[in-house]
């Protein structure tokens, strides 16, 4: 509701600037207050317009806030400072209509949004820094989704790449692996833990030999063209680990709906179709000379327009007739290679592929056969060379968030900067990179896992894993150890607990934890991972939030009460002369603070949206859970005496209680019954 009254006052302030000074404004700034003394929304609106109209901002101020007038759902309008404008709400207005749950809505865009996520490389166990990708990307789908828009949910699988021909090099040529030997292998538990260790000793035995390197390179070529042996061991090995990363991302709650493959964008000339396109529209070009020689190239993103049409056909006329005339406007720092010359095409390549299916520019579509089948029976797909006749329709999206590390925004921009080069500007403008920084390890982390640190390493604030060393924190290994610690809270506090039901908590608990460590920080921080802050349950954590609705919970329930049945039927049991009784005035600020945070929650989920940050999510749920928390101690609900003031107090408790369960349902966290 709180959402709902920002945009009626903006729209009223745009009408009341058309009216009364002919101003056209697309968006007024509106800011929150850092006290509730200074009302619930603030307008820094007169500073802007003291140029333009040439009056002094406070004048201006004093004139809006005289000729604004009525404004349903607010109270009044105050000038404050040089200039500022302060907004009052109706508090027992806006109280009942949270206590209704009363959120208008809004008008949801048409079409249909792609979430890329995960992507991780299926050549061994997943570790600590695809958690956060993953968690980052399911939140965004589910903020997203709360916000009613239709959402894919996609994994892209780089399944030709050079991890997944180490690893396949391993096999073949270290542990000397049979086709046969590996499908036994993958048959064992946590296939994807061999593989680790297997491609960190791969990495190992290509710098005892400079020769050793060649076979890598045969490998990918290999595994390009398909068909043959080396690219039947690729299949099974990426099959199998995939398999595993799903069931590890399961473990969190975390879905999707299709899983595309690099081998099917080169098998189903994806590449080839988009690769004629592109040079037909003048974005990559034959380099025959320098460096770059013999590559196709296009300019790094940032650099300058593409090359025109004609520019590139002139360019690639020189290139075959070698001579040097061909145009030097791009230099070679501002070549960005798409095919190597030795035929084969990097990733970037497949990539702009990749993202013209998504947007329907290719003229081509996947197989699709069915890979996955979660426990609660929704079904991933999967890519295929031919698939099944029936199988829902992916790609045609209007928008695109990919969730990919900032260490790829070359890349990203480099398809942005193709599709534009195409014309395909609407497509471009729609195209997100969903960019976040990497989780580290302390130094303390590192020695606890076994690592040897040199001096510098153990002075360091953090040290980057790295999966070429086996230097890391695998997934499943870190959700083991968080739910082990949770489980011995649980069992001590809660004998009287059947052990599943205990377990259910443990795991709900340990989830928490995890996806909240994961989502407080800003994505542009580096995580430096430290098992003791992420198994702490105290503080700004999931837990804390977590025991805040368990502290609501048990107020009904030691009351009599059932808390999700008080909460449906709040609305119609408490009326605003009740609420005005005890939130009007100075005097209920402090209760007022949580009622109006209790508001705010699809305020919050909007701000994610628009700034693709989750985190301010998380410190609403932390925020509402302090307020609730002091809340708590300073009133004993259930030994108040006057009962107007205990209906009261139980209501806030119960809107609490229901805001922090969606809240944190957005971020993927579960409300346990018991702590």
């Amino acid at each position: 509701m709180y959402r709902h009254l920002e945009r009626r006052l903006a729209q009223h302030i745009r009408d009341f600037l058309r009216r009364m000074y002919s101003l056209e404004v697309d968006r007024v700034v509106i800011e929150q207050p850092p006290n509730v003394q200074f009302g619930e929304y603030a307008l820094p609106l007169a500073f802007e317009l003291a140029k333009k109209l040439r009056k002094a901002p406070r004048k201006i101020a004093e004139e809006i806030v005289s000729g604004i007038g009525v404004i349903e759902g607010f109270e009044k309008f105050e000038v404050a400072g040089a200039g500022y404008i302060n907004a009052r709400v109706n508090r027992a207005a806006l109280a009942l209509a949270v206590a209704k749950g009363e959120e208008p809505g809004t008008e949801v865009p048409s079409g249909k949004i792609l979430v890329e996520h995960s992507s991780i490389n299926p050549n061994k166990a997943a570790h600590i820094g695809h958690l956060r990708n993953a968690i980052l990307g399911d939140t965004f789908v589910r903020l997203l989704q709360y916000a009613g828009r239709k959402v894919d949910v996609q994994n892209y699988i780089d399944n030709t790449g050079v991890q997944v021909a180490d690893v396949v090099v391993g096999f073949q040529h270290i542990d000397r692996k049979s086709l046969s030997d590996v499908e036994q292998l993958t048959k064992r538990p946590r296939f994807d833990y061999y593989c680790w260790d297997l491609y960190a000793r791969a990495s190992q035995w290509y710098e005892q030999d400079p020769e050793n390197k060649k076979i890598r390179l045969k490998t990918l070529h290999e595994l390009e063209r398909g068909g043959n042996e080396t690219a039947a061991l690729a299949e099974t090995i990426s099959t199998a680990v995939l398999r595993r990363h799903l069931e590890t991302m399961d473990r969190l709650d975390i879905e999707y709906d299709f899983l595309p493959r690099e081998s099917e964008i080169l098998h189903l000339h994806f590449w080839d179709a988009a690769f004629q396109k592109l040079k037909d529209a003048g974005v990559l070009y034959f380099e025959n000379e320098g460096r770059n020689k013999g590559c196709w190239v296009m300019r790094r993103a940032g650099t300058g327009k593409p090359l025109t049409a004609e520019q590139a056909e002139e360019k690639n006329e020189s290139a075959e007739k070698n001579v040097s005339e061909a145009d030097k406007s791009v230099s070679e720092e501002d070549q960005k290679v798409i095919v190597r010359s030795n035929g084969t095409v990097g990733y970037v390549g497949k990539d702009i592929a990749y993202h013209m299916w998504k947007y329907g520019l290719l003229g081509k579509d996947f197989g699709y056969r069915k890979f996955f089948l979660y426990p609660n029976q929704h079904q991933c797909w999967i890519s295929a060379e031919q698939g099944e006749s029936e199988h829902p329709h992916f790609g045609d999206v209007s928008e695109i968030y990919n969730v990919i590390d900032a260490r790829q925004s070359e890349a990203q921009n480099t398809v942005i900067e193709a599709l534009r080069g195409l014309g395909y500007n609407p497509q471009a403008d729609h195209y997100t990179h969903f960019s976040y920084e990497m989780v580290a390890l302390t130094p303390r982390c590192a020695a606890e896992l076994g690592y040897e640190l040199s001096e510098d390493e153990r002075a360091r604030s953090y040290i980057e894993v790295s999966g070429r060393r086996g230097f890391g924190v695998k997934a499943d290994d870190l959700i083991d150890k968080l739910i082990a610690s949770a489980q011995k809270e649980v069992d001590s506090r809660h004998a009287e607990l059947n052990g599943s039901e205990r377990e259910k908590i443990a795991r709900q608990i340990a989830v928490g934890a995890l996806r909240y460590f994961m989502l407080k920080y800003t994505k542009q921080s580096v995580i430096a991972f430290d098992f003791k802050d992420a198994l702490s349950f105290e503080g700004e954590t999931g837990p804390y939030a977590q025991y805040a609705v368990v502290r609501a919970s048990n107020i009904f329930r030691k009351g009599g009460m059932d808390a999700d049945a008080f909460a449906k039927e709040l609305g119609s049991k408490i009326s605003a002369d009740e609420l005005a009784k005890f939130l009007a005035g100075k005097d209920n600020d402090e209760l007022w603070d949580l009622w109006l945070a209790a508001s705010k929650t699809a305020y919050i989920v909007d701000q994610c949206i628009a700034t693709t940050e989750p985190a301010y999510l998380a410190k609403h749920v932390f925020q509402l859970a302090q307020l609730f928390n002091t809340f708590y101690h300073r009133h004993p609900i259930l030994a108040e005496g006057d009962e107007q003031k205990k209906k009261f107090l139980l209501a806030t408790a119960g809107v609490v209680r229901r805001e922090l369960i969606r809240a944190l349902a957005v971020m993927g966290i579960e409300s346990p019954p018991a702590m």
